[in-house]
């Protein structure tokens, strides 16, 4: 075995990226390189450590079994880095430094701007950059380090830990019901998802929200019968107004309110999700990053309150 103290961390990146996509031609497009250049990136990594890492498969090319045990150890490697990253900064002030941040639509503008503008007043001199960035890729772009935190989502109580990533919970963001002018429980005092069980349903068109509403329905005894499925909450909202059914908003989302539908708490076992933060993990006590995580844990509460 070759001596590997000089081993490049780009190149273990690309072996990585390339495991996890599968073909040189994904790699090289999630990586922003040429296909030639994710190849010779990896038969350098090989010379350097004196196995062959790749084989031919057809028209394309697995790793050999030398390349797992490499895999292996990587995301240990790439963890150590990280927190040798975050002893680093912690030696200064950490006032100074500047965090990426990807989170999708709804959490961009209820929690991470709040949370920059947060920032603003507390560490001036520490630099936010966003992105609005829906899962998976948020978490492909920090696992590649082209951004620090990610804002993202999953159904309460569900466990998706990935040992690459510290999560950090920040809330839960529970449905509430809108429902149109006139409708028959506007003035209940006590309201249950199951005393919706006739109505018509307008569910997000796929993904988490489709599937939280759809599983609380069905929890609550009742199969839902929906009727639209719409991507955009303002378009629900409408869509509610003319009476076209009935609709689970997650509190955070916030829709413009419109004068003719009502937004409701349920009484009690409101659907709901869990909004969490996530970082390479080793890098959640840099000073920059912990202070991102606590603006974000602080404006969380707010972004929910009812």
């Amino acid at each position: 075995m070759r001596d590997v103290t000089d081993l490049d961390l780009r190149k273990l990146r690309v072996l990585r990226e390339l495991s996890e996509r599968g073909t040189v031609s994904a790699a090289a497009r999630a990586l922003h390189l040429t296909p030639q250049a994710v190849s010779q990136q990896i038969s350098a990594l090989g010379r350097e450590l004196g196995v062959p890492l790749t084989e031919p498969s057809g028209r394309r090319l697995r790793l050999t079994g030398a390349a797992r045990i490499v895999l292996r150890h990587a995301d240990a490697v790439f963890t150590q880095v990280e927190q040798m990253r975050a002893e680093l900064a912690a030696h200064g002030s950490g006032e100074r430094g500047e965090v990426a941040v990807a989170g999708f639509s709804t959490t961009l503008s209820a929690l991470i701007l709040p949370a920059v503008a947060r920032l603003r007043e507390t560490r001036p001199l520490l630099r936010t950059s966003l992105a609005e960035v829906d899962p998976p890729e948020s978490f492909s772009m920090l696992h590649r380090g082209e951004t620090d935190v990610v804002i993202s989502a999953d159904a309460a109580g569900s466990v998706g830990e990935d040992p690459r990533f510290h999560r950090v919970a920040l809330c839960e963001d529970p449905f509430d019901i809108a429902l149109p002018e006139g409708h028959r429980l506007l003035d209940n005092p006590r309201l249950l998802l199951a005393d919706l069980a006739e109505e018509t349903w307008i569910f997000a068109t796929t993904g988490l929200c489709h599937d939280i509403g759809v599983a609380a329905c069905t929890a609550a005894g009742f199969t839902p019968q929906a009727s639209h499925a719409i991507g955009d909450w303002d378009a629900t909202l409408a869509a509610v107004r003319l009476g076209l059914g009935v609709a689970l908003v997650p509190r955070m989302a916030k829709p413009a309110p419109r004068p003719e539908v009502t937004i409701r708490a349920f009484s009690e076992q409101a659907p709901s999700r869990t909004v969490f933060a996530a970082v390479r993990e080793g890098s959640q006590t840099s000073p920059e990053i912990a202070a991102v995580l606590d603006a974000l844990r602080t404006v969380a509460r707010a972004a929910v309150a009812a």
